[in-house]
């Protein structure tokens, strides 16, 4: 740097003054005395411009549309629900399109192996569309470290009050993952607030969570690594987040949770409590709807639950999964009751509220099950007729002490069938496909299965359908002997076909002239044949008039 052009060293800066030059009180009073001159814009204008034209690299979180897909139980709806209330009070728009959305909010379930399979396809497809994401629900808090979530953002089931803040960092470009568990004092608590934003899928119902987690450790429920043990939410806060839900016109409120028959155990309180402070804010014509409860904890309550279930304004319904009907079985799945408890429940409740609709669950083909249980749980069904009955096969879940018991061989379980997949669902949740006998199977939406010949298992079935599941290890082949086409493309157009197109349009131009010379000489050709009648009448009329005056004359001149 040049040195200055100053022989005289300076002390300090203010040296630098002197004695004429203003000083800054000076400038300050100074300053007063300047206007500043106003450039007029058209404010009103320069904001719309502003908000709807960011910039074309713009990352400004809030602005993005958003689609969220969600798989699994009630509580995990409600989750979502609140997820949506929350990113729309934001400012960011909630899409129905996902090729419209600039970003995916996947919502997952991990009770079975299909759900997880439709997850991670989602999040393939995704990624094959350069959609952001964000990852939600029971798969990645079970299981946050699968190679095939690696890098991308995970809101934890415990989480979601925070989930503005993830989509804000993922639409930026960046990973988050918040896992952590909401507790107070130590102690853990049901999860984030009651009161927040939420869009409800349907306007007329709310869905509560009324604790999360339970107090069981069935050996096959994966559920339970993601929800943890029993957290339940205080009385007041569920009956005013109930009141709050009248006041926005919703009719019908349901009550969930992965066991509702354990409530407040943790609080010191208990589910009937709970039912009875709810029935008296429950408005004339609204209606409550209580969730899943497992036997253990309902059997000290059934007085109370039967008063209840009597209420005029709480429907007579209550599902109570019984799993298998043999004790055998339930004692590996540790489901901490026997056949008898599960009977004992559903007579008194048949007795006490006539009429009552029971639901319940059954696991086909659960490691050790043989036939002889099998058919004791066919009994079961036969005896009660359950006019609700959810039939599922055992999954094997990864970390779950079931998935390490010997397994019941597929072909015992399943039926399996070869299938050709030509189709999408009406709904685009699916793939369709048919057997031999042309029977609707609906597979994973796996692109690699379009237009292939798949070997599945048959795990559901449905009125009109079926759904199988792609076997592990086998082939994918393809009955065609040649790429399908297109869709939209035109088919027909053999070799010989296209080269006699070309040819017409290559000389198009060649004859385009000519064709005016000929049209003007068709013109002159058409009527010639018309011509040549005319003479050929005329002449005919000529000889017959000739000939009737040659007669004439004859007759005259004899």
């Amino acid at each position: 740097m040049p040195s200055a052009s100053c022989d005289t060293l300076l002390d300090d800066i203010e040296d630098i003054v002197s004695q004429e030059d203003s000083k800054p009180q000076d400038r300050h009073f100074v300053r007063k005395d300047v206007v500043p001159k106003v450039r007029r814009r058209n404010t009103q204008k320069y904001l719309q411009e502003e908000e709807n034209s960011p910039p074309s690299d713009s990352t400004i979180p809030g602005i993005q549309k958003i689609w969220i897909r969600t798989w699994g139980c009630s509580h995990n709806n409600s989750d979502g629900e609140y997820m949506a209330g929350q990113l729309a009070a934001y400012g960011y728009k909630i899409t129905e399109n996902a090729s419209d959305a600039d970003l995916w909010l996947l919502n997952s379930c991990t009770v079975k192996n299909p759900a997880e399979d439709h997850f991670r396809n989602s999040i393939k497809k995704a990624q094959e569309e350069n959609k952001k994401i964000v990852l939600a629900g029971c798969v990645p808090q079970a299981q946050p470290r699968q190679d095939y979530l690696k890098g991308l953002s995970i809101i934890g089931v415990q989480q979601i009050d925070r989930v503005v803040e993830v989509v804000e960092e993922t639409i930026k470009g960046h990973s988050v993952r918040l896992l952590g568990q909401k507790k107070d004092n130590g102690r853990r608590l049901g999860g984030a607030r009651l009161d927040l934003p939420k869009i409800r899928k349907n306007p007329l119902i709310e869905i509560i969570s009324i604790n999360t987690g339970c107090l069981n450790a069935c050996t096959y429920c994966k559920t339970k690594h993601a929800r943890g043990n029993l957290a339940s939410y205080p009385i007041d806060e569920l009956v005013d987040r109930a009141k709050q839900s009248f006041q926005e016109g919703v009719c019908e409120i349901w009550l969930t949770s992965e066991d509702t028959g354990a409530y407040g155990r943790d609080i010191g309180t208990n589910l009937p409590t709970l039912l009875w402070k709810l029935v008296e804010v429950i408005p004339e014509g609204a209606m409550l709807r209580l969730g899943m409860t497992n036997p253990p904890y309902i059997l000290e309550h059934l007085e109370e639950m039967a008063k209840i279930l009597n209420h005029p304004r709480v429907y007579a319904f209550l599902h109570i999964p019984v799993q298998s009907a043999s004790d055998s079985v339930l004692m590996e799945m540790k489901r901490e009751y026997c056949v008898a408890d599960f009977k004992r429940v559903v007579d008194f409740l048949k007795e006490k509220v006539p009429g009552i609709t029971i639901a319940t669950d059954i696991i086909c083909g659960f490691p050790g099950e043989t036939d002889q249980d099998f058919q004791e749980t066919v009994k079961l069904v036969e005896e009660y007729k359950f006019p609700s009955l959810f039939i599922n096969q055992f999954y094997p879940r990864p970390g779950t002490p079931a998935a390490k018991m010997e397994q019941v061989p597929a072909q015992v379980i399943d039926e399996r069938q070869q299938v050709l997949v030509t189709e999408e669902s009406f709904d685009s949740k699916f793939y369709v496909a048919h057997n031999q006998f042309y029977e609707q199977v609906l597979v994973p939406k796996n692109p690699a299965f379009m237009g292939k010949m798949v070997e599945v298992d048959i795990y559901e079935s449905g009125k009109h359908f079926m759904k199988g599941q792609p076997v592990s290890d086998a082939k994918v082949y393809t009955p065609s002997i040649s790429k399908p086409l297109a869709k939209g493309e035109v088919s027909g157009l053999t070799k010989d076909f296209r080269n006699g197109l070309g040819n017409q349009l290559s000389s198009g131009s060649h004859t385009s002239a000519a064709s005016q010379c000929n049209s003007a000489s068709s013109r002159m050709v058409l009527p010639m044949p018309r011509l040549h009648q005319d003479c050929a009448l005329r002449m005919s009329v000529g000889l017959a008039l000739l000939g009737l005056l040659f007669a004439f004359f004859v007759k005259v001149y004899n």
